[in-house]
């Protein structure tokens, strides 16, 4: 319960602000957006744990303090604001006003540059994903048929074949589209997700990551999970503070999720929760590029997700409970 008193304690500080701004109705639609933002960044949590495993306890501890305010602040907040000003060609005191006093236009303007958002996000979510399906040193496998098949071990020998796919992909996309614009987001998130690693790898220091460029990894990924809830959000509400409130609370449940899956060690006991996560992020991330030439329901974007965990979680107990059985027959023999 420890990890989520300051989870519970921003959700009641929150919900009062939300009361306060709109009565009632703020206070349901806030509830709403946090559960939205939880549902979509679920296996966010589950990454991001399995990174904070391998960052020192005061990065661990650090990822809260300064990782909460840039969450709800910087990342559902302001980093709209400045992809639109980017996107839109304002000035962003103007974009900052136009969020503020003219939340409908805002809403818009950001809707507007929506593909451009997708194609960043999807490509470097498609780069994390590439990262775990070829990781050679990974020896647990989930779907075998996909992970231990001789296609992925073949591929796996080749240098940098996390690029060549995402490269190729992005041509696709590009052919596509017919866009310079979503051609420079995609390649974007691609060059920005290369250079986190290849950084990360360099200041690795015996396998512990350097805890700037780790916490500077999640916050992009946070960023990424963070695109599809900001513009579902104005589905339900044009209030930017209600948004920021209601997605701000799910953020930090899902920093406290993370926390409490590494202290518990949750990815060691079930052995396959690693890997629905990742499954949900290929999901996540193909369902960004289907967004840029159509619609789809941010609840059934959010299901798909939490159903992959599902599915790896219950695999994991029955798993567990195999080895258990298999353990006890070999020691009553």
């Amino acid at each position: 319960m420890k990890y989520f008193k300051g989870s519970i304690a921003i959700t009641l500080i929150g919900l009062l602000l939300a009361f306060y701004i709109g009565g009632f109705y703020a206070l349901y639609i806030t509830a709403l957006l946090a559960i939205l933002e939880v549902s979509l960044s679920f296996d966010n949590a589950v990454v991001n744990a399995k990174v904070l495993e391998k960052m020192e306890i005061k990065w661990q501890k650090k990822f809260i303090t300064y990782g909460m305010p840039i969450a709800v602040f910087g990342m559902r907040f302001f980093f709209p604001i400045i992809i639109v000003t980017i996107a839109s060609n304002l000035g962003i005191f103007e974009t900052f006003t136009l969020a503020i006093n003219e939340p409908e236009k805002y809403k818009t303007t950001l809707e507007s540059v929506q593909q451009l958002i997708y194609a960043f996000g999807g490509s470097f979510l498609l780069m994390v994903f590439l990262d775990f399906i070829f990781d050679e040193e990974r020896e647990e496998k989930w779907l075998q048929f996909i992970e231990d098949s001789k296609a992925i071990k073949k591929f796996g020998e080749v240098n940098n074949i996390g690029i060549m796919i995402a490269i190729a992909s992005g041509l696709i996309l590009i052919s596509l589209t017919d866009n310079s614009d979503i051609a420079m987001a995609y390649f974007s998130g691609v060059l920005l997700h290369s250079i986190i690693v290849s950084v990360d790898d360099l200041l690795n220091t015996d396998g512990v990551r350097n805890g700037i460029i780790g916490l500077l990894y999640l916050e992009i990924l946070d960023a990424s999970f963070s695109f599809d809830g900001v513009i579902g959000a104005f589905a339900l509400s044009s209030d930017i503070f209600i948004i920021m409130i209601g997605l701000g609370i799910g953020a930090m449940f899902i920093r406290s999720l993370t926390l409490y899956f590494v202290a518990k060690k949750t990815l060691t006991e079930y052995k396959y929760l690693e890997h629905g996560a990742h499954y949900a992020i290929l999901a996540l991330s193909l369902i960004m590029f289907i967004k840029i030439f159509t619609h789809l329901n941010e609840i059934f974007v959010g299901t798909i997700g939490i159903s992959f965990i599902a599915i790896a979680t219950i695999h994991s107990i029955l798993e567990n409970r195999a080895e258990a059985t298999t353990d006890k027959k070999e020691n009553n023999a």
